[in-house]
């Protein structure tokens, strides 16, 4: 006869669920799973999803084959109460992008950024031709060229209501364009001295209209910019050396990373700066939020269909309530963390609304760190690195999960599918990779660019995923 054990199931909100219940410790998966569905059923008194699928954690170790199995990792007292977290996973499910769907020729230097809009429906490039690029995703062709810079265009970003595109170039200027027509909206923005390295908007339910912009500069300033006015309203002077990415949160603080070494946390509305993250030792390259994937998307969420064009005439208002929605359910209970990517090929996980110290130091990597990302359901951390390597971490401990092998040269750029299950990858070694987060295993290797894969990016409705590079075109990539 199985040993048994007193388990409590408790949410990944802190939230427990009916009383303790004795359990045999070999229950599997599958097991759990039935016991929780009917437990919540129970509780809430009325019928839930039966496909839903959980994870299940004991002291932040996932139970991937049995209970058992975990309690061996973990010094359990078998005479206390066990607590089991239980999380659902994305109800709609990702499938992994297959095959070239298209090549798409239209820039004549190297593509160096791609992005869908929050809904997923539209996509822009960023190129060393000095231009910016849409493209029409249904008949997969390009749909208007946008000149105006002249110089490289470093970066682009999408307003969380999709209604605008804001782009930054090698010559400090910046440029908003209306994605319906390719025209420019207002006035250029140019009191950056040196280049842009980094655009964030205003997450969408703080700011309804999508007015407000931020951006980071080679010329150690961040500045705050009024896109209805195109003026400066405020220009966030601390850095000592080029800043490196800016982050707008979503409980209102900007964050700044910087080759001074040091992360600076930042009131907006009044320009304080209210923390100083320090502890790298070399350029600190790249931020990530746990939020970031919830502030990017706003209001659109892949499972409710029931809004699908951004140009819908839905009030600002309602766009601004669902991202309110959404942004509160996972970080009422949740605090925003962030995680920094080092050129002293250590990374860091802050948890900078308590604190000022780290939370943990995150080491492996041989070589810097180009690229960090936390999954959209915020349990997972990635990393990407010149070592050719990508690591996966815990995203609520920073603890080392797995590396995951199979690029040849440098790993630029990565990104989640929308349900946190796979993982995308571009670098110079010219492929694509995608990797399956359950199995921590490569699940596709895509072929195809002629050289270097600067940038990936996949589509928030997880249809498909973008690729540029050095070769100048831009691929698309389907299922």
């Amino acid at each position: 006869m199985s040993r048994r054990i007193l388990c409590q199931f408790k949410s990944d909100t802190g939230e427990l669920l009916g009383a303790p219940i004795d359990l045999p410790i070999d229950i599997d998966k599958l097991g759990l799973e039935k016991l929780i569905q009917a437990l919540i059923s129970s509780e809430k008194q009325e019928d839930i999803e039966d496909d839903v699928p959980y994870s299940f954690f004991v002291e932040e170790n996932e139970i991937s084959v049995n209970l058992e199995q975990v309690l061996n990792q973990t010094d359990k007292n078998f005479e206390k109460i066990t607590e089991i977290v239980y999380q659902p996973q994305a109800v709609f499910k990702v499938r992994s992008v297959t095959r070239c769907s298209s090549t798409i020729e239209g820039h004549t230097e190297a593509v160096i950024s791609v992005s869908f809009s929050p809904d997923g429906k539209q996509l822009a490039s960023g190129s060393g031709d000095t231009t910016v690029r849409f493209w029409d995703l249904t008949t997969e062709t390009p749909l208007h060229q946008c000149t105006g810079h002249k110089n490289w265009v470093l970066c682009v970003a999408w307003s969380p209501d999709g209604r605008k595109l804001a782009s930054a170039d090698k010559n400090s200027n910046i440029i908003i364009w209306d994605p319906e027509t390719g025209k420019q909206i207002g006035k250029t923005l140019c009191q950056h001295r040196q280049w842009v390295t980094y655009l964030c908007w205003k997450p969408l339910h703080l700011d309804e209209e999508c007015r407000y912009l931020v951006s980071s500069s080679k010329d150690t300033t961040i500045k705050i910019w009024d896109t209805i006015m195109s003026t400066c309203i405020r220009s966030l002077s601390s850095h000592t050396q080029s800043v490196t990415c800016v982050k707008w949160g979503g409980k209102n603080l900007i964050y700044s990373s910087s080759q001074d070494r040091t992360i600076k946390v930042w009131r907006p509305d009044d320009g304080v700066m209210c923390r100083n993250l320090d502890g790298h030792g070399h350029w600190v390259n790249t931020l990530a939020l746990n939020s970031d994937y919830i502030l990017r998307t706003g209001a659109f969420d892949p499972k409710d269909t029931t809004l699908i064009q951004t140009n819908d005439e839905i009030s600002r208002f309602e766009l601004k309530e669902r991202a309110l929605k959404r942004y509160q359910k996972l970080f009422d209970v949740e605090t925003e963390k962030l995680v920094s990517g080092s050129d002293d090929f250590t990374m860091f996980l802050w948890n900078p609304e308590v604190d000022k110290k780290n939370t943990c130091r995150m080491t492996g990597h041989q070589q810097l760190i180009n690229d960090v990302r936390f999954s959209p359901d915020t349990r997972l951390i990635a990393s990407a690195s010149f070592d050719k390597s990508i690591k996966l971490w815990d995203g609520k401990t920073g603890k080392f999960l797995t590396t995951l092998r199979g690029h040849v040269q440098a790993v630029y750029q990565i990104s989640f599918s929308s349900d946190s299950r796979l993982l995308v990858s571009g670098s110079a070694d010219s492929t694509l990779k995608v990797w399956d987060l359950k199995t921590k295993k490569l699940y596709m290797d895509l072929p195809g660019h002629a050289d270097e894969v600067y940038a990936v990016d996949w589509s928030p409705d997880g249809q498909m995923v973008a690729s540029g590079g050095k070769d100048r075109v831009l691929k698309l990539w389907r299922y």
